[in-house]
Parts: structure tokens; C-alpha cells; sequence
């Protein structure tokens, strides 16, 4: 999956926005203000799983820890064009789910998130 389709995939999810935190080479998509998924100048896509999925994904060699962010469960792929779209979609999707789970009960109300 290309930068463009990332952003369609990330910007499809619900109350998701785009910001440029780190420059305008590098898509922030966010939640609630939280982000969820990055990617980098270079094209390297960044992005928050699981306690499991961390292990699987690292261990195999699917995915690096993701600089500055390992110690919180992110994970950096090198090449997001290598991995089958429907798997990395799924893996946005639940990175979205997994930092609006941390928003605050009426934060989630607001965004439209139950």
C-alpha cells in the first residue's frame, strides 16, 4: 500500500484527522488528538498494536520496533508497498481502535466513538 492509500485507509476510519506534526513529509493520522499511525518522509509506515501483535509481528520480521515509540507498542514497516493491503488496512483499523480505547469516556461521546 502506497502514501495515498494509507491516508485513505486511515482518513476512512471515524473521527480521524490529518496533521503534519513533524513536517510536511510526514502524515500524522490521529484520534481524538492521539495519534495512531505515521509515516515518514522516507515512506515507512509507523503504527500502535497490540501487546501480542508487537511480539508476533518484530519477532517474524514483518515489522521493526518503531523508533521512540517501541516502549509503547508501535511497530515501523520499511515497506508498506510489500504487505498485502487487506492485512495492513486491518492492522489501521485496530491501531484506531486501540488509541480510542484510551480516550476518556466523554471524548469518545463527543467524537461520535460510543
Amino acid at each position: 500500500m502506497d502514501r495515498a492509500g494509507i491516508g485513505r485507509v486511515c482518513l476512512a476510519l471515524p473521527a480521524t484527522t490529518l496533521a503534519h506534526s513533524f513536517g510536511e513529509d510526514h502524515d500524522v493520522y490521529k484520534v481524538g488528538g492521539k495519534m495512531f499511525a505515521i509515516v515518514g518522509g522516507e515512506g515507512a509506515l509507523s503504527f500502535k498494536v497490540s501487546d501480542i501483535a508487537y511480539e508476533v509481528l518484530t519477532e517474524a520480521g514483518y515489522a521493526a520496533p518503531a523508533p521512540y515509540m517501541a516502549r509503547a507498542k508501535w511497530v515501523q514497516v520499511a515497506d508498506p508497498a510489500s504487505w498485502d493491503e487487506g492485512e495492513l488496512a486491518d492492522h489501521l483499523k485496530t491501531a484506531h481502535a486501540l488509541i480510542a480505547a484510551k480516550l476518556t469516556k466523554k471524548a469518545r461521546a463527543e467524537l461520535g466513538l460510543g
